[in-house]
């Protein structure tokens, strides 16, 4: 297991994720429309304010008043904070509160696959990123079939390939706008 996951540019965050698998899911839930570093900062960001990451107590707080709160966790709070709460009661509901069980009880790659595509939020890009991850860093083997052949959030060991996934990521975008106009 890694000591951090170099996410963000706050060490706390980055060892709360390696820490905490429901953290991880809980950045992974907020990587959307928002920089990779706000997204994974958010679940430390909920911790402080809430007081707690429990699956089922967030699934019962009211989170929209702490997504709000200034600096703001998420640039659609609203929407977000609803998502992180079905995404706790989900964990609480199928995975006894503990979200590690998401990987740890996968039978295989598919049971994986469908593990995490039934998570609030969580499309085939997330799909691919967590489970490149969690097979990465994290070596979970039932994961190895999620990891694809372009550079994920599972590539990124230090600030520097943080840099560079980003970097990637933005022409592998680029490259795949490109093709689907037929340019």
């Amino acid at each position: 297991m890694p000591e951090a996951l170099y996410f963000t540019e706050d060490e706390a965050a980055n060892r709360l994720l390696a820490d905490d698998p429901f953290a991880l899911l809980v950045g992974f839930a907020l990587d959307q429309q928002v920089t990779v570093q706000q997204a994974f900062l958010g679940p430390l960001r909920l911790k402080e304010r809430l007081g707690t990451l429990e699956p089922r107590k967030v699934a019962k707080a009211d989170l929209e008043p702490l997504f709000r709160e200034k600096p703001a966790i998420h640039r659609f709070p609203g929407s977000m904070a609803t998502r992180v709460q079905d995404l706790a009661a989900t964990v609480a509901e199928e995975y006894d509160g503990d979200a590690s069980r998401l990987w740890t009880q996968a039978s295989d790659g598919a049971d994986l696959r469908k593990r995490i595509s039934a998570l609030p939020g969580f499309g085939e890009m997330k799909v691919k990123a967590l489970g490149s991850v969690l097979a990465k860093r994290f070596d979970v083997p039932v994961a190895q079939d999620l990891v694809p052949s372009h550079p994920t959030l599972g590539d990124v060991d230090s600030a520097q390939a943080l840099a560079d996934y980003q970097a990637a990521k933005k022409a592998h975008k680029a490259q795949w706008l490109a093709s689907k106009s037929g340019r």
